[in-house]
């Protein structure tokens, strides 16, 4: 788990309100003044007495404020280390990532990603914690650790999500003992029993060929030239942590991204996201603006993104928001990724594959 702890009050920190209060106590008793009785006396220590409050008011606030920069900034170092940004090109791939905090004090959210280039293909994960904020930042950093690893070390895409549920496990109830001593070795009894992390696991081949597990998490949106919708519609797995993982595991084949094509991978809080008027954020329309004229890169699609949510929200966004865009930017001949997505059994677009030709003739001499 990541703390965050204020420093210890210096000897120089209580060298100001120690003045100050000497000079209230040596005015009291040591000035003629401030004995009397006088209606001009009482004023003159009134303010003597509201300049020494206003002096020690204005000194904890300084103090105050300085100690809240110094946590933010120690929250936004501790993020950028446990969510490091993808790098820009990943085995053909063009990513990029940007992330929204609705954690305004700490500036760090619960959710969220990473892609990895592996012996296996491209591995991308997506995700979201319940809760935002520093309580989430531990079970980010628990999840993100053990995906970096097994994506390495699995062969399937399977055994990735069951190593993941188990460090989500694991880091439950290390939580559990460390903040509720009391509840401690009782199971779902104790308060961070409820604690879950929506899921979404990316498997991308050579070939572009794509497989996928989902836990409670929204599906991506296909980008493919200026058309946008969602890669499959099909019903995902509960949320990691709110039940146990079925002993089969059924990965769902969605196909293949084609070069050109994009995958727009986004938390809840994007589709949540409402205006002053409680009407939801249209995401699918906002990546349509982004591809209206032409295919356009990952960077522009999330700054069209976050711009059209931040104006959407009016700067407050209430949960935060994760968006990850990958673009298949492999070359090659086309004929390698012609073909329909028949691997989509949810109903999603197909692309009709070109009967073979066959070069035998068609009857008999």
């Amino acid at each position: 788990m990541i703390r965050i702890k204020a420093r210890a009050p210096t000897p120089r920190g209580a060298v100001l309100p120690t003045l100050w209060g000497a000079v209230a106590v040596g005015y009291k008793l040591g000035c003629p003044l401030a004995q009397q009785d006088g209606m001009g006396a009482r004023i003159v220590t009134s303010a003597v007495f509201f300049a020494v409050g206003t002096g020690l008011i204005c000194h904890v606030r300084r103090s105050l404020l300085h100690e809240l920069r110094l946590a933010r900034r120690a929250a936004r170092a501790a993020q950028s280390v446990v969510l490091r940004p993808p790098p820009p090109r990943l085995d053909g791939l063009n990513v990029a990532a940007a992330q929204l905090s609705a954690d305004r004090g700490a500036s760090v959210g619960g959710d969220l990603y990473e892609a990895i280039a592996t012996e296996h293909g491209v591995r991308v994960v997506m995700g979201d914690v319940r809760g935002h904020g520093l309580s989430a930042l531990g079970t980010v950093a628990a999840v993100l650790g053990s995906f970096r690893e097994a994506a390495h070390d699995e062969p399937e895409l399977g055994r990735v999500l069951g190593r993941l549920e188990r460090a989500l496990a694991r880091h439950l109830r290390e939580r559990a003992r460390a903040e509720h001593p009391a509840h401690a070795g009782q199971g779902a009894g104790h308060p961070v029993a409820e604690e879950f992390v929506t899921l979404l696991l990316l498997e991308i081949g050579t070939d572009g060929e794509l497989h996928a597990l989902n836990c409670g998490h929204p599906w991506p949106y296909l980008l493919s030239g200026t058309t946008v919708e969602p890669l499959t519609r099909a019903d995902p797995l509960p949320p990691l942590g709110s039940f146990p993982l079925p002993v089969e595991l059924e990965i769902h084949p969605c196909g293949r991204l084609l070069p050109g094509e994009s995958l727009v991978l986004f938390t809840d809080g994007a589709e949540d996201a409402r205006d002053p008027r409680g009407r939801f954020f249209p995401l699918p329309e906002a990546l349509r603006k982004a591809v209206r004229d032409h295919p356009a890169s990952p960077q522009t699609v999330l700054r069209t993104v976050f711009t059209a949510l931040l104006h959407h929200t009016a700067g407050r966004p209430t949960d935060d928001v994760a968006v990850l865009v990958l673009r298949n930017d492999r070359g090659g001949p086309r004929l390698s990724c012609l073909g329909a997505r028949e691997g989509d059994v949810s109903g999603s677009r197909a692309r009709a594959r070109p009967a073979p030709t066959d070069p035998r003739p068609t009857t008999r001499p």
